[in-house]
């Protein structure tokens, strides 16, 4: 079995690039096909046939002339085989022929017919197809000397050959630009389908409407039927965990307003620390919930929007770091969702500040990705417990700073849903810098 797996790595990569090879390789491949017939069955029919009947004059040229006795019956005999044959024949006695044939570039037509010639004469010969234009300039040697025959060269190639060549590939690429317009008019729905499926993949819900072939039209008609159930599904499970959460907040502020007229006690504060615990569980299930809200997308500045945290931090006594690197000084606006990325941002900091000294933010702007990357110089996360970090309610005390109190577990979780939301990802580390934990999230651009 062949195996042409070499070939995709110079297979073009969109579907526009690939149909149109799909359409003008069989037609560049029947151009060259039937160009090569008609060359071959051109220069051996027509041509062949009209060398043969020249070199067979030459022949009886040649032969009438060796055979005359003397140099003038010579003359006499080249001067009455010129008329009768219509040919421009000149004897040089002391004359010897070129060494080799002179032909220009591509002249398939003038050597087919100086092979023919050399066939058929079986004397050494040459001939020259750029002295003189439309002219062929034969040189044999003879007994008698170097017989120069001067042909035209109707006589040997039928003319303009190249018409029906010229024809085919005219008409060839009239048909293919045609074409390359209604195959670019078919590709482009299957393009705004791929456009708006991205952008909501991003957390974008684009307008859209299905046109196309009646397969494309099929496509768009599920995809908006889809992205439909996804956002009323979203918005249920927010609606239904917000109004949870706001049932469960009634009984905890009248434990809580209970506890307070109650008499302190060991018991009393216990309860207390329960319920704060709870309340605090209730914010974290709620954050997690809003992060798979519809909130809309808008330009934001990414940088201006890492230095409102950072000072923010600062003045809650946080030790930390600010690093820019803009690649793109004239493209700083990218459109996320600015309450969730703010967010999963303001997370990974919390998360870093509680568990370590030194916190260093870092935000690289390209024109490919914006990145946000948060290290600390904590107790970190083990390697084979990094991917278990990021699910919903995973809590991992045992590998960070226990004195520093317990958490519900949703704030990586939150701050991994943020990032696939807009078509990214959050990765966890052993930051190189600081030696504890590094989480990196990256949003395409």
């Amino acid at each position: 079995m062949l195996n042409f797996r070499w070939l995709k790595r110079w297979m073009p990569r969109n579907l526009f690039s690939r149909a149109l090879l799909i359409l003008l390789v069989p037609v560049v491949g029947i151009q060259l096909v039937t160009a090569a017939v008609f060359v071959r069955r051109h220069i051996e029919g027509v041509t062949e046939q009209m060398a043969q009947a020249v070199a067979s004059e030459l022949n009886y040229a040649i032969t009438t002339i060796e055979t005359a006795p003397t140099q003038a019956a010579r003359d006499a005999q080249i001067e009455t085989v010129s008329g009768l044959l219509n040919l421009t024949v000149l004897l040089d006695p002391e004359g010897q022929i070129a060494a080799e044939d002179d032909f220009a570039f591509l002249d398939i037509s003038g050597n087919a017919a100086a092979e023919e010639l050399r066939s058929v004469i079986r004397r050494d010969l040459s001939v020259d197809g750029v002295a003189i234009d439309k002219m062929l300039l034969v040189e044999v040697q003879t007994s008698a000397g170097a017989l120069t025959a001067l042909l035209p060269r109707r006589r040997l190639i039928a003319s303009n050959p190249h018409l029906l060549l010229t024809w085919m590939i005219f008409a060839a690429a009239i048909f293919a630009t045609i074409s390359t317009l209604f195959l670019r008019n078919q590709i482009r729905p299957i393009r705004e389908l791929a456009r708006v499926s991205e952008a909501f993949g991003k957390g974008r819900s684009e307008p859209f409407r299905p046109k196309g072939a009646e397969e494309v039209r099929r496509a768009g008609a599920a995809f908006l039927a889809m992205r439909g159930r996804l956002e009323r599904q979203i918005e249920q499970r927010t609606s239904m965990l917000s109004g949870v959460s706001h049932d469960l907040r009634t009984p905890l502020t009248r434990m809580r307003l209970a506890l307070a007229v109650a008499e302190p006690g060991p018991e009393t504060d216990e309860l207390v620390h329960d319920v704060t615990e709870m309340e605090r569980m209730l914010d974290g299930f709620l954050a997690f919930a809003r992060g798979e809200g519809t909130e809309e997308t808008v330009p934001v500045e990414p940088i201006t929007l890492a230095r409102t945290l950072v000072d923010r931090a600062r003045r809650d006594g946080a030790d930390i770091n600010l690093i820019v690197e803009n690649e793109t000084p004239d493209e700083c606006i990218v459109q996320v969702r600015e309450m969730a990325l703010t967010r999963a941002v303001q997370n990974l900091l919390s998360n870093a500040i509680r568990y370590g000294d030194r916190v260093r933010l870092r935000v690289r702007l390209t024109r490919l990705a914006l990145e946000f990357t948060v290290e600390d110089d904590g107790p970190g996360i083990p390697e084979d417990q990094m991917l278990a970090a990021l699910k919903p309610f995973s809590r991992l005390d045992s590998a960070r700073n226990q004195d520093a109190g317990g958490s519900v577990g949703l704030g990586l979780s939150i701050a991994a849903d943020v990032a696939r939301s807009h078509g990214g990802s959050l990765r966890l580390e052993r930051s190189a810098a600081l030696g504890g934990l590094s989480g990196i999230l990256r949003i395409p651009r």
